[in-house]
């Protein structure tokens, strides 16, 4: 008999990955299609630092490594900003009863270049990379759509 999958802790990473042109990474839910995102992740622990989460969840997710130790791991950056949004109907049973809101915690992550990202099939169906305007306007959540436009600000 399979263990109960725990409930999805409501605080949350959404990290936009970019290069120096602006041009954005987004991918395609593969639950939900014409759903274009920045990678985006809950915390595998209460106690589990906020940029580990964020390099665990883009690796998990497109491939690329940002973890402590690689060469990328300098370039994920922590905004320093948070969202508190309600939790899509759809994604409630995620969670424990009752919890109706999460709060992500923004962050970037400057590539080189565009890379091809190696997606989850489960998780993620299609990637294309976009320049940061038309990045946001593809974005189904205003939340993700705002954190991209707040880009230029964010480049050192």
């Amino acid at each position: 008999m399979e263990a109960a999958k725990p409930h999805k802790i409501p605080e949350s990473v959404l990290v936009v990955i970019h290069t120096p042109a602006l041009d954005v990474l987004l991918i395609r839910r593969a639950d939900a299609q014409d759903f274009w995102q920045s990678v985006t992740g809950s915390k595998d622990t209460p106690d589990e630092p906020l940029a580990q989460t964020a390099a665990r969840e883009v690796h998990e997710e497109t491939g690329i490594d940002c973890r402590p130790g690689t060469p990328l791991a300098a370039n994920l950056a922590d905004w320093k900003l948070a969202n508190v949004y309600a939790i899509y109907p759809q994604w409630r049973w995620r969670y424990a009863p009752g919890v109706l809101r999460n709060t992500e915690h923004l962050f970037g992550l400057c590539v080189p270049e565009p890379i091809q990202p190696v997606l989850d099939a489960r998780e993620h169906d299609a990637w294309q990379w976009l320049p940061f305007r038309q990045a946001a306007d593809a974005c189904f959540s205003p939340s993700n759509a705002e954190a991209i436009l707040l880009l230029p600000q964010f480049l050192k």
